[in-house]
């Protein structure tokens, strides 16, 4: 490989924060949201132009449910109250249809929504509780003094610049933060399969077309993945993903000609403007739950979710998993918490986002450095906003 040698560089500090929240997608609005309203200045740096990643730009438009799947929800706080946003702007109440027909029907606790007014909406509730949002910004190099992050060196359209923090939450999905401050981190090695979800729009009606997901975690071991006979993408590295674009958008037009001819009551309607990865890096955290791990009571637990795919688990979430050793106010939130590859498929989507979202934002605003949190003052400061942190809280079912 050539290389070429670039000069030394004054770089301007462009802001300076208490919080600094490092991807706008549902982890890192509930982080930006959680944060500012504990008083601290935060800055939400998203590299699109648009909030919520996959749950919007990215189409995968499901919010998944915040109950256990046997009429007990399981989620609250900042997730649940997204969840009525997304809902509210079609005129939608869940929560109120969910306790309607829980007991009926066994129905879980989520909805479907439309991507468009879910961004605008999160983008006017952060504007509201004061939360600076920068669009186009793409965290490339990270200043770290004595095992702690100081500075953010962006790339934006005006050049390189820098912002000056005193924490971090990496909600970027991918753990750009975690892989450049030099945090343990681990990468999900069963690789992505080709995703290519997208809209048309029938007969006066929009429809999503979920053209590829996730597959159910193997045994990773790479000769077994490599059976399937599909190609895998880390999705971590930018040629790859031109490379996965491409292909998602053959996938897609196939699917979408197969379907029919274009006319006045057939048409595509939308496309993602992201690649629709899911796993990719995380932390390699204090604390690595797993999925058999449901029922454990976790004394720094920050929160519950449920299991998407299956009735009955509830998980609690640690603490222990949103930080490192390495990096003292370096947090993780969204799909980037410390579990494993099995795990992972839970915590990657949106409740868990949210959950582990907030309680990264308040320990955040509370100082950050977790080798001096008192893990009590935020598991109060969470159960005053509604949270439950133990499955002991729950009614019986």
């Amino acid at each position: 490989m050539m290389y070429i040698q670039e000069a030394c560089r004054s770089t301007p500090v462009l802001a300076a924060c208490d919080v600094a929240v490092v991807g706008g997608g549902i982890a890192g609005i509930a982080a930006a949201l959680s944060a500012a309203r504990a008083g601290a200045k935060t800055i939400l740096l998203e590299q699109q132009y648009a909030l919520g990643g996959l749950a919007t730009i990215g189409l995968v438009t499901i919010y998944l449910p915040l109950c256990d799947g046997t009429g007990r929800q399981v989620s609250f706080g900042i997730a649940e109250e997204l969840l009525r946003l997304a809902a509210a702007a079609e005129g939608k109440d869940p929560v109120a249809d969910w306790k309607d027909r829980r007991t009926a029907t066994a129905a879980r606790l989520e909805c479907t929504y439309n991507p468009n007014l879910m961004a605008l909406e999160a983008e006017r509730l952060l504007q509201e509780a004061g939360v600076e949002i920068l669009y186009g910004a793409q965290v490339c190099e990270t200043q770290v003094q004595d095992g702690a992050i100081r500075a953010l060196i962006l790339e934006t359209r005006s050049g390189r610049s820098a912002v000056s923090v005193k924490s971090v939450v990496d909600a970027s999905g991918d753990g750009i933060v975690i892989r450049l401050s030099g945090e343990a981190s681990a990468v999900f090695r069963q690789k992505n399969i080709l995703a290519a979800w997208y809209y048309t729009a029938e007969d006066g009606k929009y429809r999503l077309h979920p053209v590829g997901a996730c597959d159910d975690p193997d045994t990773y071991q790479e000769a077994e993945a490599a059976q399937s006979g599909q190609t895998r993408y880390t999705g971590l590295d930018f040629m790859e993903l031109s490379r996965f674009t491409q292909d998602a958008h053959r996938v897609l037009m196939e699917d979408y000609r197969k379907r029919g001819e274009p006319s006045d009551r057939y048409q595509l309607a939308m496309i993602a403007s992201i690649p629709q990865i899911r796993m990719t890096r995380r932390l390699d955290g204090c604390l690595v739950p797993d999925e058999p791990d449901a029922c454990v009571r976790y004394p720094d637990s920050i929160g519950m979710i449920g299991n998407w795919k299956r009735r009955g688990p509830v998980y609690e979430l640690p603490f222990s998993c949103l930080h490192g050793r390495r990096i003292r106010n370096l947090l993780a939130a969204g799909r980037c918490i410390s579990v494993t590859d099995r795990m992972w498929d839970n915590t990657r989507v949106i409740p868990a986002c949210a959950v582990t979202g907030e309680a990264a934002g308040l320990a955040a605003a509370m100082g950050g450095d977790v080798t001096a949190l008192h893990i009590a003052e935020l598991q109060d400061a969470l159960a005053r906003r509604g949270v439950l942190l133990h499955e002991q809280q729950l009614p019986p079912r």
